[in-house]
């Protein structure tokens, strides 16, 4: 029997060696996306589309992380998925922090790229949440996508993300104490773990 193809869409800014720690038996084989460079105005959606020119198996798992696991539910709807698992992200606009839904209204997220593409203890914080900064230098290599055109993209898609009912055959992990998507805002279904946003990495065993 052919091993089950599961894709891996990594978080904002981040690459796929954020799971690199995740280890599956030989009934599936992984497969890595990586964030490709956003047209002028695209929307989410079209991007999306595009984005499933990299899958070349039909039917495949999608594991996306934090706003690649919003990516992997648009995804899901131009293709037929097995299974869509989300880790430390959100189902709907609901799930959304008050933060970033006042940062709809304000447009107050137009200002923060450019602080982040200098300051790597800020885009860490937003990748991966508090209480990163004691682990900083083995997290520095995971946010190699900076480029500000891409960054000013996907933080205005995610604030302005539309979804109000999620897939059915969606799984969702999240972290206890998550600061980015704060737990107390993620409605059921999902699977509660010990850790922050960064469970990709810090739960790989679980």
């Amino acid at each position: 029997m052919n091993p089950i193809p599961i894709y891996c869409m990594p978080g904002m800014a981040a690459n796929p060696k954020i799971f690199e720690f995740i280890d599956l038996s030989n009934k599936f084989k992984i497969h890595y996306l990586s964030w490709i460079t956003p047209k002028k105005n695209e929307l989410l959606s079209a991007y999306a589309e595009r984005m499933c020119e990299k899958i070349n198996h039909k039917n495949p798992v999608l594991i996306g992380v934090s706003f690649g696991g919003v990516l992997v539910q648009e995804i899901s709807k131009h293709i037929s998925v097995k299974q869509i698992i989300i880790i430390s992200s959100i189902k709907n606009r609901k799930e959304l922090p008050f933060p970033m839904k006042m940062a709809k209204k304000t447009n107050a997220h137009k200002l923060l790229p450019t602080k982040w593409i200098n300051n790597i203890d800020l885009l860490a914080m937003f990748a991966f949440g508090k209480g990163i900064k004691k682990r900083l230098f083995l997290y520095q290599r995971y946010l190699s996508e900076r480029n500000p055109k891409y960054l000013n993209w996907a933080i205005d898609a995610l604030v302005h993300w539309q979804q109000e009912i999620p897939p059915d055959n969606i799984v969702h992990i999240h972290g206890i104490s998550d600061n980015v998507f704060p737990i107390k805002n993620i409605n059921h279904p999902y699977i509660k773990i010990k850790g922050g946003h960064a469970i990709i990495i810090t739960q790989a065993q679980w």
